[in-house]
């Protein structure tokens, strides 16, 4: 897994389990020394995606998503060996998700 990859993961919810698309955010660093990974979900409600710090994909079908979406700051950790990879975020795309990070997080 790298920084910037796209995973579909089994995520709980209020109605139970749901298959949902994310975003790696966690660094090669990080995937040395932990068991899990760092991840922002995905939404396809785009037109829901205003907050400063949402990002609505532009490259979002070569990514390897099946419609258009939206990156989220809403972070997760799960164990690596739940996610399964489907694709990877562009050069721009992957940007302004890190771009969204730093506005989200008290980190410069």
């Amino acid at each position: 897994m790298q920084p910037g990859d796209v995973v579909t993961v089994e995520f709980p919810g209020v109605t139970g389990v749901k298959r949902r698309p994310a975003i790696v955010v966690s660094t090669n660093m990080y995937h040395r020394s932990r068991p899990d990974v760092i991840l922002a979900l995905l939404t396809s409600q785009v037109a829901d995606a205003t907050a400063p710090t949402d990002y609505i994909l532009q490259d979002w079908a070569q990514a390897g998503l099946r419609r258009p979406s939206a990156v989220r700051m809403f972070l997760a950790t799960l164990p690596a060996t739940a996610v399964t990879v489907i694709g990877h975020l562009s050069d721009r795309d992957w940007q302004e998700v890190q771009q969204r990070l730093r506005l989200a997080l008290a980190v410069p």
